[in-house]
């Protein structure tokens, strides 16, 4: 099992009171740490307020911050957790992914999915569909997206659908990564979402499921690769832990850690609050996921 640690951006209001620079600089600090440390991955939320509730204090956006972590680290992986689909043109996602992956050598992933928080979707000018519409436009950009960023000399991608379409869309250059970035599909939902993930994704993300919850959802995702001829062992799957759901240090977080493990899950993504202030956080984290039995470089 391989460990990613999200990067500070102030969405838990962990920068409350902080100013910008001070802040950004700790983000980057934050990734280089996790980075020297053997983390495989580094990942950003995608949100502009905060939560549970807005409030006027930082929130990074993910996209430019992670670009700009791209250019300062040299070895993580780096990916979004998740990004809202419908915060941008899927094209535009796709052409904005594939110059991320130049940017870091072939080092980015995609993480999307159909969005949730509705006081950022009203206050940005974005309307708040039904959830039943806001899948299906998640299903309309996948394949928008998915077809830009397929290999090969088929530049020009094309698809009509409901609610993104593309005409004849050039995406050069391609991503570094072949056969292309990796996609992420994030989301709890059996019906729909487990079944876009069977459908288009590399890997699916669980949001905050604990490792006994994980184990009851495996055979419906494996029903789901089924029902569309695809082998279960491709689509591996990765858990956001809150970090809430963290034990403190030491042999009760090696234990949850190794929990995840023995459940299946290949990948578990956290954010340790604590590391604004302390690099002790991500050392002591490093050595409770090794201990777990956990991968790190």
């Amino acid at each position: 099992m391989k460990v990613g640690i999200i990067a500070p951006q102030g969405w838990i209001g962990e920068y409350d009171g902080w100013e910008t620079l001070t802040a950004w600089r700790r983000t980057v600090e934050v990734a280089r740490q996790a980075e020297t440390l053997g983390f495989e991955s580094v990942w950003l939320f995608d949100h502009f307020h905060t939560v549970p509730r807005p409030t006027d204090e930082i929130t990074f956006e993910s996209f430019t911050a992670l670009a700009a972590l791209a250019a300062l680290t040299s070895r993580v992986r780096l990916g979004h957790i998740v990004i809202c689909t419908a915060f941008r043109n899927p094209a535009l996602t796709a052409k904005m992914i594939s110059t991320m992956d130049a940017i870091s050598g072939g080092r980015m992933e995609l993480g999307i999915g159909a969005g949730w928080k509705r006081d950022e979707w009203l206050a940005y000018g974005y309307g708040f569909p039904e959830t039943r519409e806001r899948l299906a436009r998640l299903a309309d950009d996948l394949e928008v997206i998915t077809r830009m960023l397929a290999p090969g000399r088929a530049n020009h991608a094309t698809f009509e659908g409901t609610h993104a379409h593309v005409r004849d869309a050039i995406n050069v250059p391609k991503p570094v990564q072949q056969p292309r970035v990796p996609v992420m599909v994030g989301g709890n939902g059996p019906i729909v979402t487990w079944r876009l993930a069977a459908r288009f994704a590399d890997e699916l993300n669980l949001d905050g499921l604990e490792p006994s919850e994980v184990r009851e959802a495996l055979p419906v995702i494996r029903s789901r690769c089924e029902e569309i001829g695809r082998d279960p062992a491709t689509l591996p799957i990765s858990v956001h832990i809150w970090h809430e759901q963290l034990a403190p240090a030491g042999r009760a977080r090696q234990d949850v850690l190794a929990a995840y493990r023995e459940a299946g899950v290949s990948r578990v993504q956290t954010l340790l609050p604590e590391s604004v202030i302390s690099d002790d956080a991500l050392a002591s984290f490093a050595a409770d996921a090794r201990a777990s039995g956990a991968v790190l470089a």
